[in-house]
């Protein structure tokens, strides 16, 4: 149950920060954290990642909700000794949802997180997005680690 908990958390925090991005920031005003690396920047995204399938939202509604379902029925079919996996669906969970809730009630994805590795600005995104990969990373890693425990 406490899997949900991190899953409302990661709602929550994804929600309350894109709520003060609309709130105080204009679209596109940029503020300064670390010169040349880290940018709160107002963004709005109508498609998915780097902005593809824009306008497509029917598509995005029906897939968040085959995949919504699909986490909370892996996460409900897992034994108590899968905890790690159910966490990392946990993330995945919140995300999702996160950014859900944007597309019904925004129609749109609030994006602010603007970063600069390398001198590569890397393409905008929020709690939800960073949760999302947080969670398939770590599905990734547990996979792999529980993969070698069992071939040996």
């Amino acid at each position: 149950m406490w899997y949900y908990l991190i899953a409302l958390f990661v709602i929550a925090l994804d929600q309350l920060t894109k709520w003060i991005v609309v709130q105080k920031m204009e679209y596109g005003e940029s503020i300064t954290v670390i010169e040349n690396f880290f940018y709160i920047t107002s963004h709005r995204n109508r498609g998915a990642a780097w902005g593809i399938l824009e306008g497509k939202m029917w598509f995005f509604y029906l897939i968040t909700i085959i995949v919504i379902g699909a986490i909370i029925v892996y996460i409900q079919k897992l034994g108590k000794k899968e905890a790690r996996l159910k966490v990392a669906l946990a993330f995945m969970l919140g995300g999702a949802i996160g950014n859900f809730i944007d597309r019904v009630v925004r129609k749109e994805v609030v994006d602010f997180i603007d970063t600069y590795i390398f001198s590569y600005n890397y393409p905008i995104f929020n709690i939800a997005d960073s949760a999302l990969v947080i969670g398939v990373i770590l599905v990734c890693v547990f996979t792999l680690f529980d993969g070698k425990k069992e071939s040996k």
